[in-house]
């Protein structure tokens, strides 16, 4: 293999129809294929996934991914490989990790690379021969779990490019606060409604979907914040909500990476970040956004008043997110450390 020919690449991902990880794996397969890699793409069963990833180009394989009963994919997922002859595979999270190590098993030539965006039971992983985490703290974690340090890799995502959109029309008047992701505990959804209620005036656009949503909208009417709040559900239109906001406040208790501030840095959105393990990582405290105490609500609205009363500032720290995100988490650089790290670890 010369240095500039195709690389195969398998992705495996067996992941919920949306969330961080998986919205990365649909802009990394198009992407290393729009850059001319060989990629196959093993999804499980989703109609919508399979949409976007032929929309970019590739032709993917669903299976069903079921639980510890199914018996029909792992033979469907070995039939596929073997077909596509892969130099690496590269498995998302646990689920396909534990399917991909079952046709590891059998004695295939190709590595098999576990790809983890969180804190994981490494359990799911001992049949990989590498481990990619991205962010340098999950590294760190894994090689403090037990796993070879010259086997773990730190890899970062790049996020969708959202300079230029036209802003979508948010609900409500007065500066708009938008935060994204899922309606779960971790998100610290609930933690960013009280500080709202410290904010007399502003307007919060909740983008995401998830369990936790009649907790939150039960909270957001005993707080009274009645119009001031909105749930706007699953959006497509991540850019477009970005351009309305004022804002983007991410609110996480545990945050791995933080996708949702690379996406607001692209479309050069001042951040304001409870400071989780992701965005302590990636946020230059007071140059590329604030940092606030988790748990805190009155710290999280005196950082957010702050920005919207001070809009040079504001404007500041967005301009330097988006130089950040250019240097870092842009399209390019990440392909170009992904190639590199594939290169390396592929069989010729």
């Amino acid at each position: 293999m010369t240095a500039d020919a195709p690389l195969r690449i398998a992705h495996v991902m067996a992941g919920a129809p949306m969330g961080g990880a998986e919205a990365f794996f649909e802009r990394l397969t198009a992407a290393q294929h729009a850059a001319g890699e060989q990629v196959l793409a093993v999804i499980r069963r989703d109609p919508g996934r399979a949409a976007r990833l032929r929309a970019g180009g590739l032709a993917p394989v669903e299976l069903p991914f079921g639980g510890f009963l199914d018996l029909r994919t792992t033979p469907r997922l070995r039939r596929a490989l073997a077909e596509f002859r892969p130099q690496a595979v590269v498995s998302w999270a646990n689920r396909a990790s534990r399917f991909a190590g079952r046709v590891r098993r059998g004695g295939v030539p190709w590595p098999l690379i576990g790809r983890m965006g969180g804190y994981y039971d490494l359990k799911y992983y001992r049949h990989c021969d590498h481990i990619i985490g991205n962010t340098r703290d999950l590294r760190t974690w894994i090689i403090d779990q037990g796993w070879p340090a010259g086997r773990s890799h730190y890899v970062p995502n790049f996020a969708a490019d959202l300079a230029g959109c036209a802003p979508a029309a948010l609900p409500g008047q007065g500066p708009h606060l938008l935060a994204l992701g899922r309606l779960h505990r971790n998100k610290g959804f609930d933690i960013l409604l009280h500080a709202l209620a410290l904010l007399p005036g502003a307007q919060l656009s909740i983008g995401g979907e998830g369990p936790e949503r009649p907790a939150l909208e039960a909270l957001a009417a005993s707080l009274g914040l009645g119009g001031r709040v909105d749930f706007l559900g699953w959006r497509q239109d991540t850019g477009a909500l970005l351009a309305a906001c004022d804002v983007f406040v991410c609110s996480s208790r545990h945050e791995p990476l933080g996708n949702i501030i690379l996406e607001a840095w692209s479309a050069t959105r001042p951040v304001v970040a409870a400071a989780a393990q992701g965005p302590t990582e990636l946020i230059r405290p007071g140059e590329t956004g604030l940092l606030v105490p988790p748990e805190d609500p009155e710290a999280l609205a005196a950082a957010i008043a702050g920005l919207l009363a001070n809009p040079g500032r504001a404007g500041r720290l967005a301009a330097a997110g988006r130089a950040a995100f250019v240097a870092e988490h842009a399209a390019a650089p990440v392909l170009a450390r992904w190639r590199a790290f594939l290169a390396g670890v592929s069989i010729r």
